[in-house]
Formats: structure tokens, C-alpha cells, sequence
């Protein structure tokens, strides 16, 4: 396929087929018409990609494109206006998705505290504190139990695929988690006997009956 009927699949809306064709072309042909092929139906490409939300397929071909920018016939300065609005595109919509899935993320840990928390009173515990902080460490729930005093970290998770909620209690959380338990134990003035629960809660955001795992009694190094 020649450049010409390259450019023509991309004047018709045909981005895909354009672009394949291109990189089909540009594989053997390195001439000024194909380089220009290239770059355009990638530009066109990555525009397609932000669209659909697919910002790693976008991304890449972004360093392809900063590789292909300084050899592109660009008298009038187009290729790199178009370049680098593709930038500032992308890295918009990077923004938009992170702070989206760090809404969502937000949501689905208060949902999961919540169910916590009512898995917890059914059990007869009492709660006597939520959500409290030392600094940036945080314990999310406190409750009292025959007695003792029993410090919750809650973890959600959609699903067990790639990892259980409880491995994301690593060393680095613990340690945290101990020195907060501390600092309220001190503040607290407390005397009763305490203990570390871990509480797992597995399903999607609203889930009428997710998976309940409770840990009990933890060790805190």
C-alpha cells in the first residue's frame, strides 16, 4: 500500500486500518512520504487510544512517536504542534483515570469499614473508635470485646485474583500500625488487654453478602 492510499483510509475515518497500514509501509520504506504516513495515522492513533481509555496502548506509541518527530517533513511546524497537544491529552486523561480509581479506591475502603463494622456488632463487639490517626498512620477500627480492647485493619478487595486483601498487611504497614496502636494505647490510658485483628472483605462496591474473612489476633512483631 502506497502512502497516497494510506492517506486516504485516514482522511475516512479508517484509523485502525491507517495506521496498520502505515507501520506495514514504513517496515520497509523509510522515504520522506512514508515516514509522514507514520507519523500522522499515529498521531491519529493515539488520539483513538485516549478515547477508548486505552492509556498504555496510547503511551506507547507516544515514545514511538518522539522517536519518529525529528525526521518528519514539518516546514510549517504541524507535527509538532500536533505532538505535543497528543502530550497534554494523554497526560490529562492519566490524571482523570488516577484520580478516578483513587475515588474509587476511597469508596470501596469506606464500604468495606462499614462492613466491618457490622460484622463486628453482630459479633458483640462494641465500637469505640474509627478511623483514627497518629500522624499519617491510621487504625480503622477500635473495638472492645469481653474486655479487651481490639484494633482492626480492615483491606478490600474486588476480588482474589492476583492477591489476597490480608498480603497487603506487609512489614511496612505493621510496623505502622504497631507504633498507632502504641501511640493510642499511651493516649488512651489504657489497661485492658489488647490484640490485633485483621478483618478481609471481598465484593464489589454495595455487594449485599461479601466474603468475610476475620484474623484474629495477630502478631505485631
Amino acid at each position: 500500500m502506497t502512502a497516497d492510499s494510506i492517506f486516504e483510509l485516514r482522511k475516512n475515518k479508517q484509523t485502525v486500518e491507517a495506521y496498520e497500514a502505515a507501520r506495514q509501509l514504513y517496515a520497509t520504506d523509510k522515504s520522506p512520504a512514508a515516514v509522514r504516513a507514520m507519523f500522522w495515522t499515529a498521531v491519529d492513533m493515539v488520539r483513538y487510544d485516549i478515547e477508548e481509555e486505552c492509556l498504555e496502548d496510547a503511551s506507547k506509541i507516544m515514545k514511538a512517536l518522539e522517536r519518529l518527530l525529528p525526521n518528519v517533513p514539518d516546514k510549517e511546524g504541524w507535527a509538532k504542534e500536533s505532538f505535543e497537544r497528543c502530550q497534554q491529552k494523554l497526560e490529562t486523561a492519566e490524571d482523570k483515570v488516577t484520580r478516578r480509581n483513587n475515588a474509587e479506591h476511597n469508596q470501596m475502603g469506606a464500604w468495606g469499614e462499614a462492613v466491618a463494622v457490622e460484622y463486628l456488632r453482630e459479633k458483640g463487639y462494641v465500637i469505640i473508635d474509627r478511623d483514627w490517626h497518629s500522624g499519617h498512620r491510621d487504625i480503622d477500627i477500635i473495638a472492645l470485646h469481653d474486655e479487651m480492647v481490639v484494633f482492626v485493619e480492615v483491606k478490600t478487595r474486588r476480588d482474589t485474583i492476583f492477591h489476597t486483601p490480608e498480603e497487603a498487611v506487609d512489614y511496612r504497614k505493621m510496623n505502622n500500625l504497631r507504633r498507632a496502636i502504641n501511640h493510642y494505647v499511651k493516649y488512651r490510658k489504657i489497661d485492658n488487654p489488647i490484640r490485633l485483628d485483621i478483618i478481609t472483605v471481598v465484593g464489589s462496591l454495595g455487594c449485599p453478602h461479601p466474603i468475610i474473612n476475620h484474623i484474629e489476633d495477630v502478631y505485631m512483631m
